[in-house]
């Protein structure tokens, strides 16, 4: 398993991946820009992934994987720890930058010159462990989405990559933007700091559920899958 995943990370990832887990999360110091939309591209890696220039389907990687003396099922694994790393470093990078962030909030004033801050539309900075409590619930099931229909035929990859991709941008955007702008709601942006880390373990702990899910659902298909 341990050279599966330095093959992932050393052939298979194209560097353009990396520019999107590690420079998109700079969108956090954007002043009152909602949190949310940011986490949306870690997932344009997806596409490169597993498309990629030179690399994933035009390069036949998943044909040449599947021929190595390796079960199917350890390649579909490798490939969701892959995934993973990509997208628990697009929120390390965006954790180490939210205290300048949140500077950046109190140094943004209203132009109208009345000295106050801009507010960030739905779940602001204040709330910033309850964003990435959904952003992680979210990650897990637009896997569950992509994973099992690309690796349904080994060639999925934009109809994979459109469902999983449109179903993140709906539910990160209801849960951190429309839904805490209803007036029921309105709470989720004062909830106590230990109260969102409560969430961020219990959305860990259903993201670790759906992606065993997603690595057994996929490898099952993978398995039927005649190169």
């Amino acid at each position: 398993m341990k050279a599966l995943i330095y093959k992932e990370l050393k052939l298979a990832v194209h560097p353009l991946c990396y520019l999107f887990a590690f420079i998109f999360p700079f969108m956090i110091l954007i002043p009152a820009y909602p949190l949310g939309i940011g986490f949306i591209y870690a997932l344009v890696c997806y596409p490169i992934l597993f498309l990629g220039a030179n690399k994933g389907q035009q390069s036949n990687d998943l044909l040449y994987t599947a021929l190595l003396p390796v079960r199917k099922k350890d390649i579909v694994l490798a490939r969701v720890i892959t995934v993973l790393l990509l997208q628990f470093g697009f929120m390390v990078v965006m954790s180490l930058l939210y205290p300048f962030a949140l500077m950046g909030e109190t140094a943004a004033m209203d132009p109208s010159g009345s000295g106050t801050a801009l507010p960030i539309p739905g779940l602001g900075l204040n709330s910033y462990v309850l964003v990435l409590a959904f952003a992680v619930v979210g990650y897990a099931l637009a896997d569950l989405i992509f994973f099992p229909i690309y690796y349904r035929k080994g060639k999925s990859i934009v109809l994979s990559s459109l469902l999983s991709i449109f179903f993140f941008v709906f539910f990160i955007l209801f849960f951190t933007l429309i839904l805490p702008l209803t007036p029921d709601f309105a709470v989720l942006n004062q909830l106590d700091l230990w109260i969102q880390f409560v969430a961020l373990a219990g959305a860990l702990l259903i993201s670790f559920g759906l992606h065993f899910l997603t690595y057994k659902v996929s490898a099952n298909l993978l398995e039927k899958v005649d190169f």
